[in-house]
Protein backbone atom coordinates (compact mmCIF):
# COMPACT_ATOMS: atom_id res chain seq x y z
CA UNK A 1 0.00 0.00 0.00
CA UNK A 2 1.53 3.30 -0.77
CA UNK A 3 1.64 5.68 1.83
CA UNK A 4 -0.66 9.04 1.59
CA UNK A 5 -1.21 12.29 3.39
CA UNK A 6 -4.21 12.73 5.47
CA UNK A 7 -4.88 16.73 5.29
CA UNK A 8 -8.89 16.30 5.18
CA UNK A 9 -10.75 14.06 7.82
CA UNK A 10 -10.88 10.41 6.77
CA UNK A 11 -14.08 7.93 8.56
CA UNK A 12 -13.48 4.91 10.88
CA UNK A 13 -14.16 2.75 7.78
CA UNK A 14 -11.44 4.18 5.64
CA UNK A 15 -8.99 3.61 8.61
CA UNK A 16 -10.49 0.35 9.15
CA UNK A 17 -10.28 -0.30 5.57
CA UNK A 18 -6.86 0.22 5.40
CA UNK A 19 -6.11 -1.37 8.98
CA UNK A 20 -7.08 -4.52 7.41
CA UNK A 21 -5.08 -4.00 3.98
CA UNK A 22 -1.80 -4.28 6.34
CA UNK A 23 -1.62 -5.24 9.79
CA UNK A 24 -5.25 -6.40 10.57
CA UNK A 25 -6.16 -4.27 14.07
CA UNK A 26 -4.13 -1.14 13.28
CA UNK A 27 -2.58 1.27 10.96
CA UNK A 28 1.18 3.09 11.53
CA UNK A 29 0.79 6.47 11.33
CA UNK A 30 3.20 9.67 11.54
CA UNK A 31 1.90 12.76 12.83
CA UNK A 32 3.30 16.04 11.99
CA UNK A 33 2.51 18.37 14.88
CA UNK A 34 3.56 21.89 12.89
CA UNK A 35 1.67 21.11 9.75
CA UNK A 36 -1.35 19.21 11.27
CA UNK A 37 -0.95 16.29 8.69
CA UNK A 38 -0.80 12.57 9.20
CA UNK A 39 1.04 10.35 6.75
CA UNK A 40 -0.60 6.72 7.02
CA UNK A 41 -0.12 3.26 5.33
CA UNK A 42 3.18 2.71 5.41
CA UNK A 43 5.15 -0.75 6.38
CA UNK A 44 7.30 1.42 8.51
CA UNK A 45 7.25 4.84 10.16
CA UNK A 46 10.35 5.27 8.24
CA UNK A 47 8.75 5.19 5.19
CA UNK A 48 5.75 8.10 6.52
CA UNK A 49 8.21 10.04 8.19
CA UNK A 50 10.31 10.26 5.20
CA UNK A 51 7.24 10.98 2.56
CA UNK A 52 6.19 14.12 4.79
CA UNK A 53 9.99 15.20 5.19
CA UNK A 54 9.87 15.01 1.54
CA UNK A 55 6.76 17.69 1.35
CA UNK A 56 8.21 19.65 3.40
CA UNK A 57 7.87 18.63 7.10
CA UNK A 58 10.84 18.75 9.76
CA UNK A 59 12.37 15.60 11.74
CA UNK A 60 11.43 17.71 15.00
CA UNK A 61 7.86 17.59 13.88
CA UNK A 62 7.41 14.18 13.10
CA UNK A 63 6.19 11.86 16.01
CA UNK A 64 5.48 7.82 14.96
CA UNK A 65 1.87 6.35 16.26
CA UNK A 66 -0.21 3.58 15.56
CA UNK A 67 -4.01 4.13 14.95
CA UNK A 68 -6.45 1.00 16.75
CA UNK A 69 -9.78 1.83 14.67
CA UNK A 70 -11.95 0.01 16.19
CA UNK A 71 -10.91 1.41 19.87
CA UNK A 72 -12.54 4.68 21.07
CA UNK A 73 -11.34 7.81 22.10
CA UNK A 74 -7.62 8.42 22.81
CA UNK A 75 -7.39 4.58 23.31
CA UNK A 76 -7.14 4.63 19.42
CA UNK A 77 -3.99 6.26 19.45
CA UNK A 78 -0.94 4.46 20.93
CA UNK A 79 2.06 6.05 20.98
CA UNK A 80 5.12 3.40 20.33
CA UNK A 81 7.65 4.02 17.36
CA UNK A 82 11.24 3.43 17.01
CA UNK A 83 11.36 7.08 15.06
CA UNK A 84 9.94 8.48 18.37
CA UNK A 85 13.42 8.10 19.89
CA UNK A 86 15.17 11.09 20.50
CA UNK A 87 17.28 12.01 23.09
CA UNK A 88 18.42 15.17 21.44
CA UNK A 89 14.92 16.19 22.02
CA UNK A 90 14.29 14.87 25.36
CA UNK A 91 12.51 11.94 24.26
CA UNK A 92 14.44 8.99 25.16
CA UNK A 93 11.90 5.96 24.57
CA UNK A 94 9.50 4.49 21.75
CA UNK A 95 6.65 6.53 23.19
CA UNK A 96 5.91 10.39 23.36
CA UNK A 97 7.15 11.26 27.38
CA UNK A 98 5.78 15.20 26.91
CA UNK A 99 2.13 14.97 27.77
CA UNK A 100 2.10 18.55 25.98
CA UNK A 101 2.93 17.36 22.89
CA UNK A 102 0.92 13.68 23.42
CA UNK A 103 -1.79 16.39 23.49
CA UNK A 104 -0.83 18.13 20.13
CA UNK A 105 -0.52 14.74 18.77
CA UNK A 106 -4.06 13.97 20.28
CA UNK A 107 -5.44 17.32 19.18
CA UNK A 108 -4.63 16.40 14.92
CA UNK A 109 -5.53 12.55 14.80
CA UNK A 110 -9.22 13.67 16.51
CA UNK A 111 -9.52 16.30 13.50
CA UNK A 112 -8.06 13.83 11.07
CA UNK A 113 -10.28 10.84 12.00
CA UNK A 114 -14.38 11.66 11.83
CA UNK A 115 -16.89 9.14 13.44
Amino acid sequence: MAVQIVREPITLDELRSLAHGQFGEFVKAVVDVRLGVMAIGGELHADEDALLIEQGGHQADLWGINLYPDRVGTDRIEFDSMINVRPSQGNRSRSVEDPALRQQIVNVVTRLIGA
